[in-house]
């Protein structure tokens, strides 16, 4: 046997995707909600609009209980009595509800806000809850082109047969219009201006003409009850592209703020590192205080202001959740597969690695953070901010 067979993990439909879709992951929640409550849902809808602000905002810990006529899933299966279902996204419930009656009207959602803030996981969780599939998804780039929006052409069959619907090739967005679904359009900005205007007509006429095959009833496709679209942009990235005064008219805006409080913070990257070294194949073992400390400095970082009240130069990238979650999990990571060492240790170290992305300058700032909070909590007595500001020349 090989070196490569004996390291080889075992792969089962399980474990064959690295990532699942979010009606994958939950489709045991999504499947309860359906029968849990039957009320009233609009076209299309797979869950009611409760039902949908209930699968995102969690249950408040309450377990749901379904009626003894109601315990048999659409494929047959047996439903479990009883249901707890835990909250996927931290922020606010009202605009969590916004966003649900905004897809409910059947009108553009626009979800906006610095990178990290979670707007591609709450677009994706309302679109698997909406319709059952977060699939229908456009990726926007600057290389993004209008057929991304529209439709392309199958080009063996065009020359073969010139433009007929057999060659037609539906973008994401002509298969939610078809279908009635929700799509996807992640960094919309970053799309050019010209082929973010192809939107509009799309937006408001809620239909899409083809004019090769004009003359037909196939030159014209309306979209059936239920099509919407959801889109995201992050507004401080470079190489953004100016949305339109027209376009922007035919969104509802909701901005997607960082979270405000420290402790539901430390809990979400504690959790999701958690699960991040699981899906690696080991145990989650950081201290709980390593992580105290790490989120503590990424929050002073992000708003310029201690909670001590201390003035702190922010540094030009984004201190994100999301890139908190990646530098815990690299502790987590560390201290499964690599032990020896403290994990509190390696903080300065990818710390680094997160303010330099952007400007050189940003590296200054974060040893002004360490001449400034750091040195006087260690002063204050604190032996964990001690030992940080011990390894203060580990950032030269």
């Amino acid at each position: 046997m090989t070196v490569t067979e004996h390291v080889r993990p075992t792969v089962t439909p399980e474990t064959a995707a690295q990532v699942l879709s979010a009606e994958q992951r939950y489709a045991d929640e999504l499947a309860f909600l359906a029968a849990y409550d039957d009320g009233a849902r609009p076209p299309g809808w797979a869950l009611t609009p409760r039902a949908v602000v209930t699968f995102i905002r969690g249950s408040d810990g309450e377990a749901l209980k379904l009626p003894a006529g109601r315990r048999t899933g659409p494929d047959g299966a047996e439903l479990p009595a009883s249901m707890t279902i835990p909250a996927k996204f931290v922020g606010e419930r009202s605009l969590v509800e916004r966003c649900v009656v905004t897809l409910a009207g059947e009108r553009g959602l626009l979800l906006v806000g610095e990178p990290g803030t979670a707007k591609s996981m709450l677009s994706e969780l309302l679109a698997a809850a909406v319709c059952g599939t977060s699939a229908l998804t456009v990726q926007g780039t600057a290389g993004t082109t209008e057929d991304a929006f529209r439709y392309g052409w199958n080009y063996a069959l065009l020359l073969a047969q010139g433009p007929t619907p057999q060659a037609l090739v539906d973008s994401p967005v002509l298969t939610a219009m078809r279908t009635g679904r929700v799509v996807r359009i992640e960094e919309v900005t970053r799309c050019l201006p010209e082929v973010q205007d192809a939107l509009v007509s799309i937006l408001s006429d809620r239909r899409m003409n083809v004019p090769e095959l004009s003359g037909s009833e196939d030159g014209l496709i309306r979209a059936v009850p239920g099509f919407t679209v959801i889109a995201t942009a992050n507004l401080r990235d470079r190489g953004v592209s100016e949305m339109s005064s027209a376009l922007k008219r035919r969104f509802n805006f909701e901005t997607i703020h960082p979270i405000s409080d420290a402790q539901t913070e430390t809990d979400l990257v504690r959790r999701q590192a958690t699960a991040a070294v699981q899906r690696a194949g080991a145990a989650y073992t950081v201290d709980d205080a390593v992580l105290d400390a790490l989120v503590t400095v990424f929050r002073d970082l992000r708003s310029g202001r201690s909670g001590e009240g201390w003035d702190v130069e922010r540094p030009g990238t984004v201190m994100s959740t999301a890139e908190a979650v990646q530098v815990a999990v690299s502790l987590g990571l560390a201290a499964a597969y690599l032990p020896g060492g403290d994990a509190l240790d390696l903080v300065p170290g990818h710390l680094l690695g997160v303010v330099r992305k952007d400007d050189q300058n940003d590296h200054a700032r974060l040893l002004g953070y360490w001449d400034g909070p750091v040195r006087r909590r260690a002063e204050d007595g604190s032996a964990m901010w001690r030992r940080l500001w011990d390894l203060r020349e580990s950032l030269r």
